[in-house]
């Protein structure tokens, strides 16, 4: 919502309410800048306002401001009317002439000067003419001085008491400007307000609605520099300080309306002595008002009580005073000591009367009289709150047979109904729909007793109740359920062996689990629902694979993702209390495939947020138990739902971030990535045909008739990307676990290759056409990416060599291989020495050290302090045993911009450091794994899979893995298996015997 709708709310809220001077302003707190466009009719004026927003004002605070008793009280400053006392005779002077040149309004003593240079530190950066915010530190009551000199508003409707409150909009530029430059000088300023003698006649029969929008509607009452002031304003005035200062906008009758809308605050009753200037704005001359003593102290007491009594009367009957009777009575408690002005002000300030009538009660000079008027008009209002009653009386009555009749005609349809005669086409439609809904479907009987509820319910709602359409989108919700509809299973395990192979390669412990899964539901007779966690790197066909099993089986299927998943209501829904709750994605998942055992994929698992309203995880915990779910509640349904059928396939890249509980719920499926080979077919089977079908190389079948029309005249292109490119776009492009990327590259070269083909016909077509000859039989072109333009299509390589040592690898070098994120790496071990600085008796200086770099992770380290100390083992009692004490030891771990870690370097940096001391550097086909505990066992390993591959590549044959991973690599395929030389060690005896063979012979 922009700024001019909230002002223009604000001020038609604050405009309908009554100028009674006991309704306060909100207090705001923030300060922000605006700026107000078209204020005038002949140019626009742009107008930056520094003020208070809280609700609907814009303030210049006080420290009177902080009570809330309208201003009522009399004390001194603001809200007084009197100087010396009670019963005092107001002298007023008269002058209706006046001349003189526009002046500025400031005051004349030096405690406001001194108010104005505190203030200019706050107005020094503002914008020239802006207004600027006061605290309330700056201001101070008026009591000492008084300045004469001010500038005169006119007042639309009603004049402003002395202690009241009153809302006054200014829409003329010019005046606008003036009071902003007032505003610049520290302090809220005050101004004249005197009633308009043309606009209080007009406005005198205003009733109603027009009479609620009167200050936006009057016409512009600022200019009076066409008129007489003196002629057209009343000449008793009040001096009023402005507390609020606001833009408003609003789309009037004759068009938008704009200005600025003030909070005029009444502070003494002055006299217009005269006019120094028309203006706009007008600037006159003011003194202030006299009182003279009256004795008449029983009149005035009598007057009083009845003035007292006929608020009070009027309170009790008023719904407008009602609302506000805590701030009445507490103006009245307080007005009861106080002076006979004061309470005829604030008597007449409470009447709707027109504004020639509450003047009279201004310019009365006695107090006695001035009460008379008051009790006048209060009477009057008593007449007309009565007048009002009785009218609310009939019209509530009338209500009230209204709803009788409604009541009986609504007894009279059903009677209708029982006898045929007439059918209701609301509430009983719907009800025949549910019902309808229902009668093909098998609902549990604590569901059905729910529904008849709810429609029993639902029946006897008026279409205008709150409750009837939170009641119908329930009752759509359970009616749409599918209760006891159950898709039927394919128990075909040739069928799920041809769909899985046609849509994905490899995979098959996923492939094997689905087939087991069909198996068992064949001599069972039913399948009941699982909950499968496939688990590998990213691109592996976690997510796509669920899709082809929801086929193979023949279910329906549906996906919904959980990572950054932080609201528990997005699994178990929302009370239907709240505004637009609907049910979790369990229960949308059923209504949208409409079974009760369909495959959910629910994705990314591992990623799951955790916010302020819940932990997701933790709601998955009773949907994905297989002993709880069968009864799943939901919060929106509130009755228990079977999803004990349904079979959830859960994705994730690790466990690590899964919790426990919800681990421990689901059978997990490891993924590996995929090798050379397996990408290799995937990407001539899947991923380079559907690439020319994309960018229109290989045209697709239901688009081979409608290109081949549109290719007549052209020259047919047959383009296809070589086995030895692919294999090196494999190699040294695309290492990762996945085919994502491999996708990527492969879409790239199509692209480039389909803008190849577009050039050359292009550049045929030219070249015929220049040269006028005949247009010859099309003949087939062949396009060809090998593995030499490889670097024209992807650029140069991202992976140049595997190997860092191409020869003979030197003392203290071995072979590692390590698992990382694109499947796997041949990692070297650097281990180096320098004699240590020894004193003069020739002894070391220090125990052995070594500094391990790398960005080897803590893991790592650890690891490189227990191979120093099982190296040093090895070689105690020997020649060699005092190295390590008489050199200092470095071990390094290529590259060094890439962090690694893990429990599988133990063997390798063991045998690095034994064949620095040794001097015998190891085979340069050899590469091992394994973590060394301290008293030299082997530990297993994981990533045997990626770890081989990645030998293989590097061109090491002999490779050394932990006893414990044996059957993992005896499952390897045999492409991978074949032509390695593999040792399996329990113990570091082992490896040091197949690393350096001549040394164990010795």
């Amino acid at each position: 919502t922009t700024f001019p709708e909230v002002f223009a709310m604000a001020s038609r809220v604050t405009a309908s309410l009554p100028t009674r001077g006991l309704i306060r302003a909100l207090r705001p707190n923030a300060v922000t800048s605006f700026g107000l466009k078209g204020l005038g009719s002949s140019q626009e004026h742009i107008i930056p306002l520094a003020v208070g927003l809280h609700g609907r004002g814009f303030f210049f605070r006080s420290p009177a401001d902080n009570d809330d008793d309208g201003g009522a009280k009399s004390g001194d400053g603001e809200g007084r009317d009197r100087a010396d006392g009670p019963r005092m005779r107001m002298a007023g002077r008269s002058s209706r002439q006046g001349s003189g040149g526009r002046i500025s309004t400031s005051s004349s003593n030096a405690a406001d000067i001194a108010a104005e240079d505190t203030a200019s530190a706050d107005t020094a950066a503002a914008e020239e003419g802006a207004i600027v915010p006061f605290g309330s530190g700056q201001l101070r009551k008026d009591s000492e001085g008084f300045q004469p000199y001010v500038l005169a508003m006119p007042l639309p409707r009603r004049p402003l008491f002395p202690g009241q409150q009153q809302l006054l909009q200014v829409t003329h530029p010019k005046v606008i400007k003036e009071l902003m430059l007032l505003m610049e000088k520290g302090q809220p300023p005050f101004i004249g307000a005197f009633l308009h003698k043309g606009a209080a006649e007009s406005q005198a029969q205003t009733q109603g609605a027009e009479e609620a929008s009167e200050i936006s509607e009057t016409p512009q009452l600022e200019d009076l520099s066409q008129s007489d002031p003196t002629a057209v304003l009343y000449g008793i005035g009040t001096r009023a300080r402005i507390l609020q200062a606001m833009p408003f906008s609003h789309q009037g009758k004759n068009g938008l309306v704009s200005g600025l809308q003030m909070l005029l605050h009444g502070h003494d009753l002055v006299h217009l002595e005269k006019v120094l200037s028309k203006g706009p704005p007008l600037q006159v001359q003011v003194s202030r008002a006299k009182f003279v003593n009256e004795q008449d102290d029983d009149t005035l007491k009598a007057y009083t009580n009845e003035t007292m009594h006929t608020i009070r009367e009027i309170m009790k009957i008023n719904p407008q005073f009602r609302e506000h009777a805590s701030m009445i009575h507490q103006g009245l408690e307080r007005l009861e000591r106080g002076d006979a002005h004061a309470i005829a002000h604030f008597a007449a300030s409470l009447t709707t009367s027109a504004g020639s009538e509450l003047m009279e009660v201004l310019e009365a000079e006695s107090p006695s009289e001035k009460l008379r008027l008051a009790l006048v008009l209060v009477k009057k209002e008593l007449e007309l709150s009565q007048l009002q009653q009785k009218i609310a009386t009939q019209i509530e009555e009338k209500v009230n047979k209204h709803q009788r009749e409604f009541m009986l005609r609504e007894q009279l349809k059903s009677i209708k109904k029982e006898l045929g005669i007439d059918k209701d086409d609301g509430s009983e439609i719907l009800l025949q729909k549910y019902r309808g809904q229902l009668e093909t479907k098998t609902v549990p009987k604590e569901i059905k007793e729910a529904i008849d509820s709810e429609m029993d319910k639902f029946s006897g709602l008026a279409k205008e109740s709150q409750e009837y359409q939170m009641t119908r989108n329930y009752l759509d919700w359970l009616t749409m359920m599918p209760w006891g509809v159950y898709s039927q299973d394919t128990f075909n395990l040739k069928k799920a062996r041809e769909i899985l192979d046609r849509d994905h390669y490899g995979l098959p412990d996923i492939k094997d689990r689905i087939r087991e899964l069909i198996a068992v539901g064949v001599l069972s007779g039913t399948m009941q629902g699982k909950i499968l966690c496939f688990v590998g790197p990213p691109g592996v066909g976690k997510t796509s694979i669920g899709k082809s099993i929801a086929e193979a089986l023949g279910r329906e299927f549906y996906r919904f993702s959980v990572g950054g998943l932080y609201d528990v209501a997005e699994i178990k829904g929302h009370r239907r209390t709240y505004v637009g709750a609907m049910p979790g994605k369990i229960i949308q998942c059923l209504k949208k495939t409409q079974t009760a055992n369909p495959l959910v994929l629910i994705d990314e698992v591992d990623k799951i947020g955790r916010g302020h309203q819940g932990d997701p995880s933790s709601a998955l915990l009773e949907l994905l138990d297989p002993s709880q779910n069968s009864a799943f509640l939901d919060h929106y349904l509130d009755v228990p739902t079977d999803c004990s059928r349904i079979l959830f396939v859960c994705t994730a890249n690790v466990t690590d971030t899964i919790p426990d509980p919800l681990l421990d719920r689901m059978e997990v499926i490891r993924l590996s990535g995929y090798d050379l080979q397996e990408k290799l077919k995937i990407a001539e089977d899947y991923l380079v045909p559907n690439a020319l079908k994309e960018v229109g190389l290989l045209p697709s079948d239901k688009k081979a008739e409608t290109q081949t029309e549109a290719t007549e005249d052209a020259t047919p292109v047959k383009a296809e990307i070589q086995t030895s490119a692919v294999e090196a776009l494999i190699r040294w492009y695309c290492r990762e676990a996945g085919v994502r990327n491999l996708q990527k590259q492969i879409e790239k070269i199509c692209r480039k290759l389909a803008t190849k083909v577009v050039e050359q016909r292009e550049a045929s077509a030219e070249a015929d056409a220049a040269a006028g000859a005949p247009v010859k039989a099309a003949e087939t072109t062949v396009i060809q990416v090998t593995e030499t333009e490889l670097s024209e299509y992807v650029g140069k390589p991202v992976f140049t060599s595997d190997r860092l040592y191409e020869a003979e690898l030197p003392a203290g070098t071995v072979t590692g291989l390590a698992w990382t994120a694109m499947g796997g790496a041949v990692l070297y071990m650097e281990a180096t020495a320098v004699p240590r600085l020894r004193n003069g008796e020739g002894t070391a200086r220090a125990p052995p050290s070594l500094a391990a770099t790398g960005q080897l992770g803590s893991v790592m380290k650890e690891s490189s302090q227990l191979a120093l100390l099982l190296a040093r083992r090895k070689l105690a009692g020997g020649e060699l045993s005092s190295f390590f004490e008489e050199h200092e030891l470095f071990l390094h771990c290529p590259e060094g911009a890439t962090p690694k870690d893990g429990p599988s370097a133990g063997v390798t940096m063991t045998t690095a450091l034994l064949s620095l001391a040794t001097g015998k550097p190891t085979r340069p086909d050899l590469a091992m794994t394994g973590e060394v505990s301290l008293n030299g066992k082997v530990l297993a390993v994981g990533g045997i899979k990626e770890k081989t591959i990645a030998a293989r590549r590097a061109g090491c044959k002999c490779l050394v893995f932990p006893q414990a991973n044996r059957r993992d690599f005896e499952e390897l395929p045999e492409y991978l298996r074949e032509g390695l030389e593999v040792h399996f060690a329990s113990h570091y005896d082992e490896v040091f015997a197949i690393a350096f063979p001549e040394a164990e012979s010795k």
